[in-house]
């Protein structure tokens, strides 16, 4: 028997039966609708006084009758869309109005967000017969409208769909001329404040989805008067990025803020797009560049932490957990068991980051008794910490113009003369709204931050946002406790600043000017280094012998 949708309450079984008659009528695949099927529609609309909707496929199948109520219908989930960016969903919309109304304003809104091939509105007359219709379809980039609609004739109304969709949806499909076959995103960000601001940080995004391996296509910046608290962006907003998507191909979207549980779903389930935010971004970066065992059971943690308020309402494709499989007690819901086996896995990996920490506990404490001093170069992600470490130790440490390329520490021996050394240590780069799941998950590879001895704290000042990002730099080191280690501002990429800027920064923040590409003011650099850690006295682990 043939399943009815939506507002079943209450119908007779004589209803039942005569609307799964539906499933039987055929509609020629070159016709939007036929009056055969459009006059049994508003009978049976007009009868039950229920708006009345068929989904009909590209072949004139009938694939699903949904059932309103006199107002209103409500489409049932469709399932995923059909494969390939800038695709439509292969079925239209055509059902019943009672009170003469037009398309309204959630038609409209099915025909976007559900990506539909076209929506068909028949009016059912007091005497059951076909009145107005009217139709509406998306338009294709550059047409200025999301849509288009016409009222038409019902017993007259001939318009090949058949040839109409082809050349509709070859409107929607990507540039041939695009080469870069990366997946394409849409990146969002929604202000109430500062729009340059947010604007800076928008660029900054694109620089993250592009280290995660996705190709920008779009920037959409919104300033509101309030963030709405369903899509964040707001329901009109949401209709064009999906059609926005359509034109350009794009089968991700990205948002700049943090999206809460109920909005990263609410914008899921109606897109039907890979919806991120900027947290999952950074997640997913640290997921590709983590290479010890270490960096990726932290990894894994804070990826635990970011999911487990999420696992009751997002789907299950969301929830990739792994370890920890248990077996299933009576009457165990498959969300319950998610969410066990997450904590069952986040318990064991922090118990091996504990063990992990005693290590580099051992080996912290194995330098103290020998007088090798610790110095930590800390900075914002892609400021050159790697390049100066590089530069300074003749080492080869990966130094990608990326962000986030250096993921796990890497520390090298630095030898001066006198027969001193000392450990030099790259660390993982800080970001404006790092994550706190991460923050924590990477705490005990951060502590070498605060252990050290002397923090480098390495600016680019060729940045035109150098402040900023000294400034969160500055308020992550407090947040991990290292506020008061002795540190050494170091202004990197010299050759690229103007000499006026570098003399500014230099003089109000007490650093030194040098270039990790060039080697300028290194020999100064590892000058000061050795004043502040020998001559100014024994490292602060290093305690005389009595």
């Amino acid at each position: 028997m043939e399943e009815l949708f939506g507002n079943k309450e209450g119908l007779k079984p004589s209803e039942n039966k005569a609307l799964q008659g539906l499933y039987h009528r055929r509609v020629p695949a070159d016709r939007w609708a036929s009056p055969e099927l459009l006059r049994r529609m508003t009978e049976l609309s007009r009868e039950m006084n229920r708006q009345v909707g068929v989904l009909v496929d590209r072949l004139g199948v009938v694939e699903k009758v949904i059932v309103g109520d006199a107002h209103q219908l409500f489409i049932p989930d469709l399932g995923r869309q059909r494969a390939g960016a800038g695709r439509f969903r292969g079925v239209r919309l055509v059902h019943t109005h009672l009170r003469g109304e037009a398309l309204s304003k959630d038609d409209l809104t099915d025909l976007a967000l559900l990506r539909l091939d076209g929506v068909v509105v028949v009016q059912a007359k007091a005497d059951g017969l076909p009145g107005g219709t009217e139709y509406a379809h998306l338009l294709p980039p550059g047409a200025g409208d999301i849509w288009r609609t016409e009222p038409v004739d019902p017993y007259t109304w001939n318009d090949d769909f058949s040839v109409f969709i082809k050349d509709l949806e070859a409107q929607f499909k990507p540039s041939a001329r695009d080469v870069d076959r990366r997946d394409a995103a849409v990146i969002v960000s929604v202000t109430t404040g500062n729009a340059q601001a947010a604007k800076r940080s928008l660029e900054e995004l694109e620089r993250l989805t592009d280290t995660a391996g996705l190709r920008v296509v779009d920037r959409v910046l919104q300033v509101r008067r309030e963030l709405d608290g369903r899509t964040l962006v707001g329901a009109g907003k949401l209709k064009e990025l999906v059609v926005r998507c359509m034109h350009l191909g794009a089968e991700h979207l990205i948002f700049d803020q943090e999206l809460s549980p109920s909005q990263l779903r609410n914008i899921a389930t109606e897109t039907d797009l890979k919806v991120l935010d900027r947290t999952q971004l950074i997640l997913d970066i640290f997921s590709q560049r983590a290479t010890t065992r270490e960096g990726k059971l932290q990894v894994e943690l804070a990826q635990l932490r970011y999911r487990r308020p999420r696992l009751a309402i997002m789907p299950t494709a969301m929830s990739r957990l792994t370890g920890g499989i248990g077996g299933r007690g009576p009457g165990e819901t498959k969300l319950e068991i998610n969410r066990r086996r997450a904590d069952e896995r986040e318990t064991r990996i922090e118990k091996q980051l504990e063990e992990i920490s005693d290590q580099r506990a051992m080996r912290r404490e194995r330098r103290k008794r020998v007088g090798l001093p610790l110095v930590a170069i800390v900075g914002y992600t892609n400021a050159g910490k790697s390049t100066l470490l590089n530069r300074m130790t003749n080492a080869a440490v990966d130094a990608e113009d990326k962000l986030f390329a250096t993921l796990d520490p890497t520390s090298r021996r630095l030898r001066f003369p006198e027969e001193r050394e000392i450990v030099l240590t790259d660390t993982v780069g800080f970001i404006r709204k790092l994550p706190k799941d991460l923050v924590h998950a990477f705490r005990s590879t951060l502590d070498e931050s605060v252990e050290a001895d002397l923090l480098l704290v390495v600016v680019n000042v060729s940045d035109d946002e150098a402040e900023l990002h000294k400034a969160t730099v500055e308020a992550t080191l407090a947040e991990l406790g290292a506020a008061n280690v002795p540190r050494l501002i170091v202004l990197n990429q010299a050759d690229r600043t103007h000499p006026a800027r570098l003399r500014t920064l230099a003089l109000a923040w007490g650093g030194l000017a040098v270039s990790g590409l060039t080697g300028e003011g290194m020999e100064a650099l590892l000058e000061r280094i050795e004043i502040q850690v020998f001559r100014g006295g024994l490292p602060r682990h290093v305690h005389p012998e009595t």
